[in-house]
């Protein structure tokens, strides 16, 4: 990783009736593996402090995050300065486990939406019903014509994590989602 190394949209902000804003560097590293194997639950737990989390859900523990992704895979989430190293002492750890780790901090974006109506802007660019998400879930899906994850971290606060080559297409449709006037009667 370079040492110059910013965020795909540094400072990037939106106020319409939900802010969506540009979340800067995160690590973030994909692991690929028996989800199910105790060696590796066992591995991460002791690495990040997070269980294993079930199926379509996120569990925390201080800076780290592990998210679901699909039966064989977890998003671990950590401080982007720390992904190498994470990545590493995982390596070492599941030495002859069936597992694959890579560190995919720079090729991705995060933005966090926040505010009451979060789940009508994203119904408007994405085919999901987010009324029942609550903290802690998670959602992959399409934000009309990319892939996203959806990661609830409040009532009123969740991340949109895209790759990093469709940031500006993202964060300029996450802004005409939530534009001024195009918010339900409910929120106006």
């Amino acid at each position: 990783m370079s040492e110059t190394l910013t965020s795909a949209l540094p400072g990037a902000e939106y106020e319409g009736f939900v802010t969506v804003r540009e979340a800067g560097l995160q690590g973030m590293i994909t692991l690929r593996g028996d989800l199910g194997s105790k060696a590796l639950a066992k591995a991460v737990t002791k690495a990040t402090g997070c269980a294993l989390p079930a199926q379509r859900q996120i569990t925390t523990e201080g800076d780290h995050a592990l998210a679901w992704m699909s039966p064989d895979e977890v998003l671990i989430l950590c401080p982007h300065d720390k992904a190498p190293a994470l990545v590493e002492t995982l390596s070492e750890a599941l030495a002859g486990e069936f597992a694959t780790l890579a560190n995919v901090s720079d090729a991705r974006a995060v933005f966090r939406l926040s505010g009451a109506g979060w789940r009508d802007a994203l119904a408007k660019i994405c085919p999901v019903d987010f009324a029942p998400l609550g903290p802690g879930d998670l959602r992959r899906t399409r934000a009309a014509q990319v892939a996203a994850a959806i990661l609830v971290d409040g009532a009123e606060e969740v991340r949109v994590i895209c790759f990093r080559s469709v940031a500006q297409y993202m964060f300029d449709l996450l802004k005409t989602a939530a534009a001024p006037g195009s918010e339900p009667a409910l929120y106006r």
